[in-house]
């Protein structure tokens, strides 16, 4: 094992309260246990340890990588992602088919949301080479894929493809899954941030293939920002 896979755990140990412990596990309706960390001292815990670390090659970035997304306990699969996210010299191109496999392995919205909305889209955003492949994830038999395929759209703002776009949710608006509809509407609420008429008349055009939820998720800011205006 890595000596920063090592430290890092130990100090997941270290925080370990198993009364929060319980709950969280039952909030995320997992069978993975956890320790009981929550985001903030685990955040503050991966800051302090990471500091020892400056020095890390390619192959030692996705040793650490996996062999905390490997872990017995559910805040080793976040540092996982803290690592992913932390070396920014590696997150390059050569690191998708590291990205991708931990798409393809994650089992539920808290690591799946992660990956995709913040390693994924950069690399999309920086190589959209990568687009073509969230057309693929977009026909996967795995929803946590498909889903992935909206939510690496997310944060692009003005250099978002609405063409992209619009092709993977009108591709995917059918489903009945309620994680595919939350993020269609996530991704078009966020990106009503930046093209509020864009969103509305897209969701306007397509009224009849989005659901309700979808629909609701996508107005939200905009309507938000029209009843403060008329204040």
């Amino acid at each position: 094992m890595h000596p920063l896979t090592e430290a890092l755990i130990q100090d997941l140990r270290r925080l370990a309260d198993p009364a929060k412990a319980g709950p969280m596990q039952a909030y995320m309706k997992t069978d993975q246990p956890f320790y009981g960390v929550q985001a903030g001292p685990r955040r503050r815990s991966f800051k302090a340890v990471v500091k020892r670390f400056k020095e890390m090659s390619r192959a030692e970035y996705e040793q650490v990588i996996f062999e905390l997304w490997q872990g017995s306990h559910r805040e080793a699969m976040y540092q996982a992602l803290e690592v992913a996210q932390h070396f920014k010299a590696y997150r390059d191109p050569e690191s998708w088919p590291i990205y991708e496999r931990l798409v393809r392995s994650a089992t539920n919205w808290d690591t799946l949301d992660e990956i995709a909305g913040h390693l994924i889209s950069d690399l999309v955003r920086r190589h959209r080479q990568f687009e073509a492949r969230l057309i693929e994830w977009a026909d996967d038999d795995n929803f946590w894929v498909r889903r992935a395929a909206l939510l690496a759209q997310l944060k692009q703002k003005a250099e978002t493809n609405t063409e992209l776009l619009a092709q993977i949710i009108l591709k995917l608006a059918s489903e009945k899954e309620f994680f595919i509809r939350k993020a269609i509407g996530w991704v078009l609420r966020d990106y009503s941030y930046t093209d509020p008429d864009w969103v509305r008349q897209f969701v306007e055009q397509h009224a009849d293939k989005l659901s309700g939820l979808s629909q609701r998720e996508a107005l939200k800011q905009i309507k938000r920002h029209h009843s403060q205006a008329q204040r």
